[in-house]
């Protein structure tokens, strides 16, 4: 039986790799198996694997192809030459007969279903060992968009053919050791879903730089997808949580950003282009590309295709302008952290760092330093210099042979599914993108320390830092009775921990996320108009301009916030303390000066639970519990308690609580906890009345010493003496602990002692503590410090 030379992709399944490639194969797999459980796919057929062949052999190739990669291989002749003779011999070739009819009749009957003559097609390449999970062949092949009628498809087929032969896909494949012979190329043609009058992007199904596999990454951008692949533009971007999208009542983004989206694709018919790139309109910058419902449905599909492959997903999605539909484009597995290992967590610090210069989206977890070597354009990579940090305004695959011999890559423009991004992760080489302005304002030569080691914004700094990597091993970890939880503060880092096997989070600082996130002192939003002019205000209108009601911006910003934080541990608890700024902190926020007190002393003036009840905060106390209660009832995060830091007294107390109830947190329901800071001698003298009206408590170390001792911490003259280990200290903690367990009340401890003194860990697990938290460097040794105790 003859070997078809076309198939319908709806005859394609994943098991048909050799014939049509991966990329076809999985769009195939698509249709048949998931297109009936609601996710829509854009019909289309693909030449086969033996049709190149066939291509090849009628046009006397395979001879010719061989002698200039050998020649190539051998050193005589270079790598530009060789793959040019073999492209221009390619396209210059003829179809055989019975392939250039199925291909005409394929597209017919292709135009004839979707009732449109000149039917505009997408003519993409599938090499027959692309998109295996070892490799990511990422653009190594052509794709070819806007293609209309049956001689300009055999003319853009002929391309499809020849790019399995660019500069690029041959270094790749010698790279990665893939025998030339052994890689044939298939020809996809799809549909093309009208994109250019919508929007389109990638999403994966995996954090791509962490590895955290609850979350699904959404990029989108203004028309045809290739500028979100090639990081031409800077995209909006979305986190979903995956566990909870099974509740349709819930709407768990945990992570929404708008891009600056200065360009978009759209078809041409002008100089012999199909596409072109035009300005988008401001309000189209403006504005998110997608609506809340449209990304869930989205994130919805990935799951799908996750749990039918098997394995994390690297997907292409378009929305139809004409209709509105969404659609899946292509499918294939991550090829990154999915093959990475797990058990050891790779950590990387820096000390003596320079002045920051840029900043962008971080790629990888790593940071290197090097002399700065920009490089305008493809044209001039021979110009690039071995271990400089490349700069750049975007990358696409012909920039990969320099890439991967570059310190670090930053660029102008891009995402986090970007070209520059995807080849980056797979060299294991630090990335920033769309920095917007790293090709101005970094100069040649100039060294500079790139680092993805601080969360999600990656920094450019001035000058060689001193960059410290640690490798922590997880295996071997002991089990304790004790819990081992952590303490987090900054949610675009907390994903890089989502292997330690904590406990939980015993301590998330709210006002953290308040002045790195939000800025903005809460009562200057709830009183915006009286404000009085100035740059503080003009910022405050800048941040909120989305926002018809100010108060909005902080409860969204501050839900999402923390969300990112209590998706990383779920459904293990995770402990919230409301703000604790003293009033000097909270007059450094933007419009702060004008709602606070001068005060002495404020470690001990107007700060904690006195703040939440007082007509000077109330109302922006408020905001706080409308963000939590947001958290756990719209996002789903029902495993978040609150916290209510410098509690003084027992009435105090009982009007925090009244005013949480009225924000609609009331203890108790739907599973919500609070809890109270033990930091002051009188919640250790009165615990069991305290231990009346809490959940727990959580002993904050540093303040109970500066109280029991009367010690400012902060004082130098006194450093010596500032010791948790005191016996005074070491009393007032033991009592707490058999007073909350007297009264069935749960104690825990959050600070630096139990790493830093292991007797301190013994101590506090002889006292029966219920959990201790730290920081998550210190971890692992507090761990094992806990074991070691339990086992006396």
């Amino acid at each position: 039986m003859t070997a078809p030379l076309i198939l319908d992709l709806s005859e394609v399944t994943r098991e048909d790799v050799a014939s049509v490639g991966g990329k076809n194969a999985s769009l195939g797999e698509l249709l048949g198996a998931l297109v009936p459980q609601g996710i829509a796919v854009p019909p289309g057929f693909a030449t086969t694997a033996d049709a190149f062949r066939a291509y090849v052999t009628h046009n006397r190739l395979q001879d010719m192809i061989s002698a200039e990669l050998a020649n190539q291989h051998g050193g005589r002749t270079s790598l530009a030459k060789a793959g040019s003779a073999i492209r221009k011999a390619i396209v210059a070739g003829e179809f055989p007969a019975e392939l250039e009819e199925v291909i005409r009749h394929a597209y017919r009957t292709l135009a004839s279903d979707a009732g449109d003559a000149d039917l505009a097609v997408a003519v993409r390449s599938s090499a027959t060992a692309e998109d295996l999970p070892e490799a990511s062949f990422a653009g190594q092949q052509e794709t070819f968009l806007n293609i209309r009628g049956e001689d300009a498809l055999l003319s853009a087929c002929k391309r499809c053919f020849a790019s399995l032969y660019t500069d690029r896909a041959i270094a790749y494949r010698a790279a990665h050791g893939f025998a030339d012979r052994a890689i044939a190329l298939s020809i996809g043609v799809q549909r093309m879903v009208r994109a250019d009058l919508a929007c389109s992007g990638v999403m994966f199904s995996i954090d791509t730089e962490s590895g955290f596999p609850d979350v699904v990454l959404i990029d989108g951008a203004w028309g045809l997808g290739e500028n979100v692949v090639q990081g031409a533009v800077d995209p909006d971007a979305w986190q979903v949580f995956k566990p909870l999208l099974g509740n349709v009542a819930l709407c768990p983004i945990i992570a929404k950003q708008r891009g600056a989206k200065a360009v978009k694709m759209v078809y041409s018919d002008g100089d012999g282009q199909t596409t072109a790139n035009v300005t988008t309109m401001p309000d189209e910058q403006a504005q998110f590309v997608l609506s809340d419902a449209e990304i869930l449905r989205l994130a919805r599909w990935a799951v799908l295709i996750e749990q039918h492959y098997g394995c994390p997903m690297d997907v292409e999605w378009a929305k139809d302008g004409p209709d509105g539909g969404l659609f899946i484009v292509q499918a294939r597995p991550e090829t990154v952290q999915s093959q990475a290992g797990r058990g050891t967590l790779r950590s990387f610090s820096l000390a003596r760092k320079g002045t920051p210069l840029v900043t962008g989206l971080a790629i990888g977890d790593a940071a290197a330093s090097g002399p700065v070597c920009r490089i305008e354009s493809v044209a001039d990579i021979a110009d690039f210099v071995d271990g400089s940090v490349l700069v750049t305004s975007t990358t696409d695959p012909d920039w990969v042979p320099i890439m991967q011999r570059a310190a670090a890559i930053v660029t102008d423009h891009g995402g986090r599914t970007s070209h520059a991004a995807i080849v980056s992760r797979e060299f294991g080489l630090p990335a920033i993108v769309g920095t917007g302005a790293a090709t101005r304002l970094l100069k040649a030569g100039q060294v500079v320390t790139v680092s993805c080691a601080e969360g999600d914004k990656g920094t450019v700094y001035d000058g060689a830092a001193d960059i410290t990597a640690e490798t922590i091993d997880l295996s071997g970890l002991p089990q304790t009775s004790t819990k081992v939880m952590l303490n987090l503060a900054d949610p675009a880092a907390a994903s890089r921990w989502w292997q330690l096997p904590a406990d939980g989070v015993g301590l998330t600082r709210m006002e953290f996320v308040v002045a790195r996130a939000i800025r903005v002192h809460p009562m200057a939003l709830v009183h915006f108009d009286d404000l009085a002019e100035g740059p503080d205000k003009t910022e405050i209108a800048r941040l909120t301009q989305d926002y018809a009601d100010k108060g909005e911006y902080f409860i969204e910003q501050l839900s999402r916030n923390l969300s990112r934080i209590a998706a990383v541990h779920f459904p293990r608890t995770v402990i919230v303390r409301m703000s604790d700024f003293k009033t000097n902190e909270y007059a450094g926020l933007l419009g702060g000066a004008s709602f606070e007190p001068v005060e002495e002393n404020p470690m001990i003036g107007f700060r904690g639970a006195s703040r939440y009840y007082s007509p000077r905060y109330q109302a922006g106390f408020a905001l706080e519990c409308r963000a939590i209660n947001r958290l756990r009832e719209q996002l789903g995060f029902t495993n978040v308690a609150v916290m209510i830091p410098f509690c003084r007294t027992l009435p105090e107390a009982e009007q925090v609580l009244a005013v949480m109830a009225e924000e609609g947190l009331v203890r108790g329901e739907n599973g919500l906890e609070i809890y109270v800071m033990c930091e002051i001698p009188a919640n250790v003298v009165l615990a069991g009345e305290f231990a009346r009206l809490f959940d727990g408590f959580s002993i904050g170390s540093n303040d109970l010493t500066q109280l029991t001792l009367g010690i400012d911490r902060d004082s130098e003259l006194l450093a010596s003496q500032f010791d948790e280990r005191d016996p005074a200290v070491e009393w007032m903690i033991r009592h707490v602990i058999e007073e909350a367990h007297r009264h069935g009340t749960k104690v825990g401890l959050c600070g630096q002692a139990p790493s830093d003194h292991p007797e301190f860990a013994a101590f506090l697990v002889e006292c029966g503590i219920d959990s201790i938290s730290v920081t998550p460097d210190s971890f692992v040794a507090v761990k094992r410090h806990v074991a070691q105790a339990e086992e006396r």
